[in-house]
């Protein structure tokens, strides 16, 4: 008996190794990123209860009423914003159109929304979206695509892939076809773009213009240091994920297999283990105390080696994806500044790139 349990249990470790066959990243942690020499603003106090109030409303409720609590708190994020833009329902592709006043609509933006694949809407991320089309003076599509578990993983990916390719072509009024492309997203919805570009390279579609990931999380193994090293500093991913640290990785990595259909170490769900060479400026904004800082920090070490233009600007002591708390929050406003001055500087980029195919 003691010998076949111990062959079930080489044979179960084999066959992790093999069909998990994680690569060692370390190397990429000896990359220094500077971080923003400021102290959190005292606005960042209210966005702390927040997000205390986002853990009140699920507390004590367990599976689908759990789930059906924190879509509908963050879907109240909007709620009682002065928000300039007009917003358009949108049925196939299936999302919202999201358009500041005098917008040029053939300048185009997709947005994917974040939270954690299984919640999360164009109405929660409308903070976002409306700010994005002002400074960019561009039409945005948020495309709601679907949701786990209702649906499976790779759905949602097909989603975000359909949205695009319609959006090289279709405008919110009539089809045309765009003149700039930003893909744009944060937390699951940053490793969406992120991966989504590396489809449209390999698929030989327009590529888009340039990128912007929110603390993206670019990789399911949950390799990095800061996935276990900043539970404690990290005021949202902490009390929902913290507990992920006290189970073996391969566990997890077997539990997502199940769950997301699709392995932790695919491209598709962990952008940051493929082939990053080739893609479109990418900016990419993080905090210093999230559990996901690495996982930035891997990303944009990794592409720039390959040769893509990555930048990675660092806030200290902020939320995962503060940017979502604007206007409130001056982090929230010096991020978008940000963001404007790197959307700027795709314009030249942009006239670069056709005088050398010319």
């Amino acid at each position: 008996m003691v010998w076949i349990i111990a062959g079930v249990v080489l044979f179960i470790v084999a066959l992790t190794l093999f069909l998990f066959r994680i690569e060692d990243l370390s190397h990429l942690d000896q990359e220094e990123y500077s971080v923003r020499e400021t102290l959190p603003s005292a606005e960042n106090r209210q966005v702390l209860e927040q997000i205390r109030e986002m853990g009140r409303v699920s507390k004590g409720l367990h599976g689908k009423a759990r789930l059906l609590a924190v879509r509908q708190h963050m879907d109240s994020l909007s709620d009682g914003l002065e928000l300039k833009s007009e917003f358009r329902h949108c049925e196939t592709p299936k999302g919202e159109w999201v358009i500041a006043p005098g917008a040029d609509t053939r300048r185009r933006i997709l947005y994917i929304h974040g939270g954690a694949w299984a919640a999360g809407s164009p109405r929660s991320h409308r903070s976002i979206t409306d700010r994005l089309s002002r400074i960019a003076n561009a039409a945005v599509f948020a495309v709601d695509y679907r949701l786990m578990p209702e649906h499976r993983y790779m759905d949602g990916v097909r989603d975000c892939r359909k949205a695009y390719t319609w959006l090289i072509e279709n405008g919110p009024e009539t089809p045309n076809k765009a003149t700039f492309i930003l893909v744009a997203g944060d937390s699951a919805g940053g490793s969406h773009t992120l991966g989504l570009l590396a489809w449209i390279r390999e698929s030989g579609l327009r590529q888009a213009d340039g990128a912007v990931a929110l603390s993206p999380s670019t990789d399911l193994t949950l390799s990095a240091p800061s996935n276990r090293g900043n539970i404690s500093t990290d005021a949202l991913l902490g009390p929902a994920f913290g507990g992920l640290s006290k189970v073996p990785r391969p566990v997890i990595w077997w539990a997502t297999l199940a769950a997301f259909r699709v392995s932790p170490t695919s491209p598709v769900a962990s952008p940051l283990l493929g082939n990053l060479s080739n893609l479109p400026p990418t900016l990419i904004q993080v905090s210093d105390t999230e559990m996901l800082l690495d996982n930035a920090r891997r990303y944009a070490t990794k592409a720039k080696a390959a040769g893509s233009a990555v930048t990675l600007h660092t806030w200290p002591g902020m939320v995962h994806v503060w940017q979502i708390f604007t206007p409130m929050l001056p982090e929230a406003e010096e991020a978008f500044a940000d963001i404007e001055s790197f959307i700027g500087k795709l314009e030249p980029h942009k006239t670069q790139a056709r005088s050398a195919q010319t």
